[in-house]
């Protein structure tokens, strides 16, 4: 307060009738939350610099090419666990990936699998040029279906990379590969 009884905290919204002192110390909080939220947004606007394979999700397909009956994530993942423990509704299997960085214009997605039919061990590779899309990351889907799924059986190990050219600039692998 004032001489006068006035109360400056009540009038924080009225800069030309305070102080100068008080409006530099009530302006000192916007600018430094405006300075953060520009260096901020610089960051985020622009994409890693190193090319990187984020999260992949093998799901099952069920005879209509379906991986989930519902947008819901607890029904997709009721869903493929169903899959999981009935092999005979699956039609082929789809990885969805999620990758993110720079990388030039020929660029492809590689995914090698591994598994067995019977007690034969199979191996199957699926790949697919993509480009990017979004501007933090992109998702991708490479689906093996049809006949090429009833031959190769269950999946057992999985590896998936990235290539620029042919440069390989990232890589994620299931535990047993």
């Amino acid at each position: 307060m004032n001489e006068a009884g006035q109360n400056y905290r009540l009038r924080i919204f009225h800069f030309p009738a305070c102080p100068p002192s008080f409006t530099v110390w009530a302006m000192r909080p916007f600018s430094l939350f405006l300075a953060l939220l520009l260096l901020g947004w610089s960051n985020l606007a622009a994409p890693a610099a190193t090319p990187k394979v984020s999260k992949v999700l093998p799901q099952y397909l069920d005879r209509e090419g379906r991986h989930a009956l519902s947008p819901s994530l607890f029904d997709r993942d009721a869903y493929q666990a169903h899959l999981r423990r009935t092999p005979k509704e699956r039609s082929g299997i789809r990885f969805a990936i999620y990758w993110k960085g720079r990388v030039s214009a020929p660029s492809k997605l590689r995914v090698e699998m591994r598994g067995s039919h019977g007690k034969e061990p199979t191996t199957a590779t699926l790949e697919e040029p993509v480009r990017r899309r979004g501007l933090f990351g992109s998702w991708s889907s490479l689906t093996l279906a049809g006949p090429d799924y009833k031959n190769f059986g269950e999946l057992a190990a999985w590896r998936v990379t990235l290539w620029s050219g042919n440069q390989q600039v990232a890589e994620q692998k299931s535990f047993l590969w």
